[in-house]
């Protein structure tokens, strides 16, 4: 478990901070600030229950380039937000809120990473004006919160929004 999610950061360039830390998995999800990383000289937590995560504390500067590699344009999207990497159920994700300085707009990204490599499964693009999403949640324990619904599938618009949150379905 922990090698898998340590083996994610490697591959995306992203630096940990401390251990591989265990939450709550409804805990995990309601946090919007930073996780706090457990000691670094503390073993990295073994399997999580069922309903735990598994999460890495993670330097929210790393994810900038990872941000500039996958999508081709440096400092295109800067992260606005603690950034989300994590274990549930034995799959690995990572969920990214940041400003996207082209369309000028709030960006929420999500990658669910599986053995044929990293896939996106939510893109959110919101503004107090309009909220525009492509999502495919359904096969995953996952929905996007957009002013109080929950979304799992399709590509639409909706209301404005302040905020967007990841959330269990």
């Amino acid at each position: 478990m922990a090698n898998n999610l340590r083996n994610l950061l490697i591959g995306a360039g992203v630096a940990a901070v401390g251990a591989i830390g265990t939450k709550k998995a409804v805990d995990y999800f309601r946090n919007r600030g930073k996780e706090e990383a457990p000691p670094e000289n503390e073993p990295d937590a073994e399997a999580p229950a069922a309903d735990e995560v598994a999460y890495a504390a993670v330097e929210e500067s790393s994810v900038q380039g990872f941000l500039d590699s996958s999508f081709g344009e440096a400092g295109r999207y800067v992260p606005n937000r603690p950034p989300k990497i994590f274990e549930y159920q034995g799959e690995q994700y990572m969920v990214i809120w940041a400003y996207d300085n082209k369309q000028k707009k709030n960006q929420m990204l999500a990658f669910k990473y599986t053995d044929a490599g990293r896939q996106m499964v939510a893109s959110v693009g919101y503004t107090s004006d309009k909220t525009d999403y492509n999502l495919s949640l359904d096969s995953t324990p996952f929905a996007v919160e957009v002013n109080g619904n929950k979304l799992q599938s399709g590509q639409s618009t909706s209301a404005g929004a302040s905020d967007v949150d990841f959330v269990l379905a």
